[in-house]
Order: structure tokens, then C-alpha cells, then sequence
């Protein structure tokens, strides 16, 4: 095992001719379940190792993954799907479905072993984290969904939760098809998600960007794919699992209108807004975080 991360070394699971890149956190192996369900387009290496490791001592066992058409999962054919912009107005046939994409969360646990987990996702990983709620009750004991809009909105509908001039930022990050041009990228897209109201520490963001070597910043095809996934199944409404809802006060990208309105939908849910945070997860919340989850799990401890 490589000793200088804190990460097993990559595995795979499958689901049909998908294959799914993941690993474990090496602290705290022994805990309960708690998958990890990554945002729009990036590697499952976007997490920090220090929320991890925050969860790891409140007694979960965190595992990661790259979802389809991201970091080393299966990346689609790319003449299926158009930009994340346009895939949020037109109704395309894209190579998947949303329902394909809970799938491949459950294909993840079955080859970690776990029979259900905690489900843990930040911004389109939380949308797919409330849709795997609602397509597989029985393999989640609880929910955190942040910083997402409610995972049965599509198009226009959820269009209504996103800061529009944030997106068309986004859209206008260019940068070199190189590894150098992933990390300006990288840093790029860290800077326009951060708390606006907090300095940004560009020199820290590049210090991470840069071990993550990831394209995924940049790879509109793929990001096109995943957001324009749709989805046709049940409402959120039917959620029946302890579901704790966070989303950053000062969210540039997603409204916190979007974390009310899926805490008032899911029934019992719990809203916490947190002041300061953005479009991220900054590290004076880590703490914060890790103990809400752990509040949450309490309310129902379920054999794996």
C-alpha cells in the first residue's frame, strides 16, 4: 500500500459495461459505511482528505468513487451528449439515465461489500445521493445531501436554483488540453465556487489542483452527459430515510433556495445553512460537518 496517502489503492466495480473507479479511507476502516458521491464532471479526489478524516474519527468508514464520465470510471462516447448549459435547456437523449447513475452507486457498495451505507453527496452528487434514496431505500440508512438542488428537477426546473452568471463563468473557463491547463483550470473553477465573502487562497488551491490531475474542470462533453442524465423516477417526497440537508450561505452557484426547498420536501428533513461556505467545503466546516452526520446516523443504526 502506498503510505503517503491516506487512500487504499484504486478498485473497480461494475455495472453493465460501466466500470467504477474507487477506494477506501485507510483511518477509521472499521466504522460504519458512508459513501461518498462526488459533484459535476470531477474525480472522487476533490474530497478532502481532512472532511474524511473528520468523518473517520466520528466512527464511519468512508469509501469514494468516480461516477461514469468522470475520473477513471467509463467516460461515455462523446458525440451523445452536448454542454452542461445545454443540457440543462434541451431535452437530447443522452447515453444514460439518472436512474443508471444510482445504479452505479449501489454497484459500488456491492463491491465494497457493504449491504447499506451512509450516503454522503455535494452538488450533483447530492441530487444522485437523494435519487439513490428513492430508487434503493433498502441500501441507505441515512442521507446528506449538500449544496444541490432537489434530485427530481430537471431542465428548466432546476434551472431555477442556479446562479446563471456563475454557470456562464464556468462555461467560459478555457484553458490548454494539458496538465498544466487542468490545474489553471482547476484553480480557476475553485476561485469562481468559493465563498465570495471569504479571501481566496489561490496558492493552497494550487497546491491541491495540482495532485489531482484532474481534466474533469474542463471536460464540458462529460459534464453534458452527467447533468443532462434524467430522471424518471418517484418524487423526493417518498424519501423515508433520516436525511440532513447542508448548503453554504454564500453559495455562488446553487441557490440556498434549493436546500430549503428539498428539506421542506423530504419528509423529517433537517436544514442547516452554513454561514461563510460557498460552493465548497472550506475546512472550518469539516468539523461542523463530520458532527452533523454522525447526529444524523445516530437516529437510526442499522446491521450492515
Amino acid at each position: 500500500m502506498d503510505t503517503t496517502t491516506p487512500w487504499t489503492p484504486v478498485r473497480w466495480a461494475g455495472n453493465g459495461p460501466v466500470r467504477l473507479a474507487y477506494d477506501r479511507f485507510t483511518e477509521g476502516a472499521d466504522g460504519e459505511p458512508l459513501l461518498l458521491v462526488i459533484g459535476l464532471g470531477v474525480s472522487r479526489r476533490w474530497w478532502p482528505d481532512g472532511l474524511c478524516r473528520a468523518l473517520a474519527a466520528r466512527g464511519f468508514a468512508v469509501a469514494r468513487y468516480d461516477q461514469r464520465d468522470a475520473g477513471e470510471s467509463t467516460h461515455l462516447p462523446r458525440e451523445s451528449a452536448g454542454g452542461p448549459i445545454g443540457a440543462l435547456l434541451r431535452r437530447r437523449e443522452q447515453p444514460y439515465t439518472a436512474e443508471d447513475m444510482t445504479d452505479d452507486a449501489v454497484a459500488v457498495l456491492d463491491a465494497l461489500g457493504w449491504g447499506s451505507a451512509h450516503l454522503f453527496g455535494a452538488s450533483l452528487g447530492g441530487a444522485v445521493a437523494q435519487r439513490t434514496a428513492v430508487r434503493h431505500p433498502g441500501r441507505v440508512r441515512t442521507l446528506t445531501s449538500v449544496s444541490a438542488v432537489p434530485g427530481d428537477a430537471a431542465g428548466l426546473a432546476a434551472l431555477r436554483y442556479v446562479r446563471l452568471r456563475t454557470l456562464v463563468r464556468l462555461a467560459r473557463v478555457k484553458h490548454p488540453d494539458t496538465p498544466e491547463g487542468d490545474v489553471a483550470a482547476g484553480v480557476e473553477v475553485a476561485r469562481i465556487l468559493a465563498s465570495p465573502g471569504r479571501p481566496f487562497d489561490e496558492a493552497a488551491a494550487r497546491e491541491l489542483i495540482t495532485g489531482l490531475a484532474d481534466p474533469g474542470v474542463r471536460d464540458t462533453t462529460a459534464q453534458g452527459g452527467q447533468i443532462g442524465a434524467r430522471w424518471r423516477g418517484p418524487a423526493i417526497d417518498t424519501i423515508a430515510v433520516p436525511t440532513l440537508v447542508l448548503h453554504g450561505a454564500d453559495d455562488p452557484l446553487i441557490k440556498p433556495s434549493a436546500g430549503r426547498r428539498v428539506a421542506a420536501r423530504v419528509p423529517g428533513a433537517r436544514l442547516a445553512l452554513l454561514p461563510g461556505m460557498g460552493h465548497d467545503l472550506p475546512e472550518d466546516v469539516w468539523d461542523d460537518i463530520a458532527a452533523r452526520v454522525r447526529h444524523l446516523a445516530d437516529q437510526r443504526r442499522t446491521p450492515a
